[in-house]
Parts: C-alpha cells; sequence; structure tokens
C-alpha cells in the first residue's frame, strides 16, 4: 500500500473554478488539498456581472471599477455608447482577485499548495496518485478519492484523463496592463471614461475575435484576441494604445493565454475525475467571458464530486456537464454562431456595431449578460430584433 497521504479531494488549479471548487467542497467538510501553480495570472479583462457577485458573495472591496457603460467601436470609428440601465459590471484585478479566492478556501479548511501537476497514475487498490512537482525540491505524490481538473485551457489533467480533451480549439489572448491615464491627459484629449468599457471590432487589431480597453481603477487592461496563428497581438495591442492616446502610460505588466470557445464534449473520465472552467471550455464564446462561467463551473464540479463521495456512483461526475449546458448550453450555441458571422468581415463588423444602436438590442443583451439568462419575457422585442438581424444581413439597412 503506497504511504502517500490521502485527501478526500485534490483540486488542480487555483482559479476562480479551482478556488471555488475547493471552497465549496471544504465548506461541506471535505478533505481538500488545493494545488496550483505559483504567480500565473491569466490575461482577463475582468468583467464579474451581478449575477457572480450575489451568488458568490464577492464583497465590495474587491471591485476594483464599476463600470456604467459600454462603448463598441465600428471598424469606421463609428461607436455606440450603451449605458447599463439600473447597475453595474464589477471589474477586478485577477492578481488579487484570485489569491483572494484562494485564501477563502483555505479559511474554510482547504489545504493550498504550491506545486504544478505532472501526472495521474494508480494505487494498487485503484485510488488515483496524483504527481506534482513543488515549488522547490523533488517531486511529491498524495492519493485521492476524487480530482477536479481546473489547470486551464491547455489543462494537462484533461489531456490525460478525458477523452476528447485534445481537440479543444482556442482564441488566444494577449494584454498589458498600464497606468490608468490622470486626470491631465484626459482633460488634454484622450478619450478615457474609467467607468466605460470600449470593445473594438477592427479587423486590423483582430481579425476574428475583438480588442478592448477595460477600466480597473488605478491601471487598465489594455488587449486582444485571435485565434489566427502569425497575427501579432502585441503589435495589435500597440497600435491600439498608440490609436487611442495610451502608449505613453506605464507598462506594469504583460499576459498571454489561450481561451477556450467550446464546452467539451465530455468532463468527467467515468472514474473519479471531472474538470471546471478553461480545462473544460466554459469561456463564452462571441465575448470571451469567463469569470462567472469559470465560478459556476467550479460549484457544479464541486456538487458532482461531493455526490460521488457520498453515493460511490460514478455516474455523478456527468452531473457538472449536463447542469451547466441545461443552463446556459442554449447562450453558447447563439453567442458562437454571432461570432462566426458578424465578426467574419469589416462589413459585417460595421453592420453588427449599428445593430447595438437599438435599445431592444441593448436591453436584452444586458438582461441576459448581467442576470445569465435569456430574457423570454418579451417575445415580441425577440422578434424585432429577428427581423432587425435579418435586414443587416442583406444588406437592407443602412450602416
Amino acid at each position: 500500500m503506497n504511504d502517500a497521504e490521502t485527501w478526500d479531494v485534490v483540486v488542480v488549479g487555483g482559479g476562480p473554478s479551482g478556488a471555488t471548487a475547493a471552497d465549496e467542497l471544504a465548506k461541506r467538510g471535505r478533505k481538500v488539498l488545493l494545488l496550483d501553480r505559483d504567480g500565473r495570472i491569466k490575461p482577463c479583462g475582468g468583467a464579474i456581472p451581478p449575477r457572480a457577485i450575489r451568488d458568490y458573495q464577492i464583497p465590495d472591496h474587491m471591485l476594483v471599477a464599476k463600470i456604467r457603460s459600454a462603448r463598441m467601436v465600428a471598424p469606421s470609428d463609428k461607436h455606440v455608447d450603451i449605458p447599463i440601465d439600473n447597475g453595474y459590471v464589477g471589474m477586478v484585478d485577477r492578481a488579487e482577485f484570485d489569491e483572494w479566492l484562494r485564501a477563502r478556501a483555505e479559511s474554510h479548511g482547504a489545504v493550498r499548495r504550491i506545486g504544478s501537476f505532472e501526472t495521474l497514475t494508480r494505487d494498487a487498490d485503484g485510488t488515483a496518485l496524483i504527481h506534482y512537482q513543488p515549488g522547490d525540491g523533488p517531486s511529491a505524490s498524495v492519493r485521492a478519492k476524487a480530482v477536479i481538473g481546473a489547470d486551464g485551457a491547455k489543462s494537462l489533467v484533461a489531456r490525460q484523463q478525458v477523452k476528447g480533451a485534445e481537440r479543444m480549439k482556442f482564441v488566444f489572448a494577449y494584454h498589458e496592463i498600464i497606468r490608468a491615464p490622470k486626470a491631465a491627459a484626459i482633460a488634454a484629449g484622450i478619450d478615457y471614461d474609467a467607468r466605460r468599457c470600449d470593445v473594438i471590432y477592427r479587423g486590423a487589431l483582430s481579425p476574428d475575435f475583438y480588442s478592448w480597453i477595460f477600466p480597473h481603477g488605478d491601471t487598465v487592461s489594455v488587449g486582444t484576441g485571435s485565434a489566427h496563428k502569425g497575427f501579432s497581438m502585441r503589435g495589435s495591442v500597440s497600435r491600439l494604445r498608440a490609436s487611442t492616446g495610451l502608449a505613453a502610460c506605464e507598462t506594469l505588466r504583460r499576459e498571454g493565454a489561450p481561451i477556450p470557445m467550446k464546452p467539451l464534449g465530455r468532463w468527467d473520465n467515468g472514474r473519479d475525475l471531472v474538470l471546471a472552467g478553461d480545462a473544460a471550455g466554459v469561456v463564452a464564446p462571441a465575448s470571451g467571458e469567463g469569470i462567472y462561467y469559470a465560478m459556476l463551473g467550479g460549484d457544479l464540479a464541486a456538487q458532482a464530486v461531493e455526490a460521488l463521495l457520498a453515493t460511490g456512483d460514478v455516474r455523478s461526475l456527468k452531473l457538472a456537464r449536463r447542469r451547466f449546458m441545461r443552463e446556459h448550453g442554449t447562450v453558447f450555441w447563439v453567442l458562437g454562431i454571432l461570432q462566426r458571422f458578424w465578426y467574419g468581415t469589416e462589413k459585417r463588423r460595421e453592420s453588427f456595431v449599428k445593430i447595438c444602436e437599438d435599445r431592444d438590442v441593448q436591453k436584452l443583451t444586458f438582461d441576459s449578460y448581467m442576470n445569465k439568462k435569456l430574457e423570454r419575457k418579451k417575445p415580441m422585442a425577440h422578434l424585432r430584433i429577428f427581423f432587425k438581424d435579418l435586414a443587416h444581413l442583406f444588406g437592407l439597412a443602412r450602416a
């Protein structure tokens, strides 16, 4: 018998999904090990919708900015400012936010260790053995009755344990965290608002996704995304900063990472392991939003593992994906179609921003975004939007 210590659950990855999963299981009294690499910060706009703030008790002091409007910018530089009625979108700094989530899980009983996952093998009795490389020292191993893989878009856990994970497709994201422009610079003409997110649809800055300027209080995230190999995202961000007057702002850090755009068809190994967050592919197409979905995915993975530990029924592991797709599968499907079509050419991007002028589109979009549910109470508004979309699709509407 292996003498390695045994845990109820080992969670690999300490981002929003892994930290949430560890927290939920620790609160249930499970013996949880949260294994996370040191010093990793994911490039992220940092948006936290009200649903996430409510569901996961995110305190106000973690919000470095409160966004009151969004500006959609077309290739022609025409823009549409969309107010966020009766609310706001919170912004977080991932370096601080992720650490707060990990500390919260630790406060409820989870044990944190720095280490990089290497491989999963089996003990003589079939129990999972997690082998990892600590921050210093030789490789170590622990036993786990159950495992949650929350180690990011190119999850090593997923590729080793879940069939089909190696086929996941990505958009690559890159951003630069810079000092926010000073009041004098804004007064001199820089078009920057600390309460507004700018989303730029321009092929030269992103041939198939979008670029962004997202305020973070004292700092700003300026970034872009693309699935095109060879496209220089650093060059794109440099051009964006130059064109918006942000080139002179101090650069604090640069970060890049793959972002999945479609949930995997399977999240478990049928035995004792389930995926969560980016490892499961739960980032929204078109928008790239991931924090809320990561936290929900971690929560659902924790529920599935708790059911497995309580009953021994391995079918419980499938509950995580089933519940997620039941609630959000339609939204992901619609957003995937939107991205593939409207982001395809400059003409379509121009039409897409034009559609965003419509108040029906604005209200339904933000109602769905803020509460993470498709608005079903206004069928006539949906019908009007459908015919407006057709008009733009066939060139019957003026851009």
